[in-house]
């Protein structure tokens, strides 16, 4: 009896886990794009301009040349303090 319910119980234990890799595996497959001017200061993804290298080097919060990855298509609906976030560039 003990043998069936330490079965029962990895069995359990190895469905629940690969559950858990599917649902992070879609997670990584979802489209990004690159939302300039949501950031805050020093946590940008990646280059802040001109003089920067690359992540966390935004030296405002919403600098309109720093970017962070968002869900595609929700960029825009970002509201901040100094406006919506921008697919490109603001200086």
């Amino acid at each position: 009896m003990k043998r069936t319910h330490a079965t029962l119980a990895a069995t359990l234990a190895l469905g629940l886990a690969c559950l858990a890799s599917v649902g992070h595996a879609e997670d990584a497959k979802k489209p990004m794009e690159k939302c300039y001017g949501v950031a805050l200061a020093g946590k940008n993804d990646c280059a802040a301009g001109a003089g920067t290298s690359c992540a966390g080097t935004a030296k405002a919060n919403y600098q309109g040349n720093a970017w962070v990855l968002v869900d595609k298509g929700t960029c825009t609906t970002i509201k901040t303090p100094k406006g919506h976030g921008s697919l490109e560039a603001q200086s």
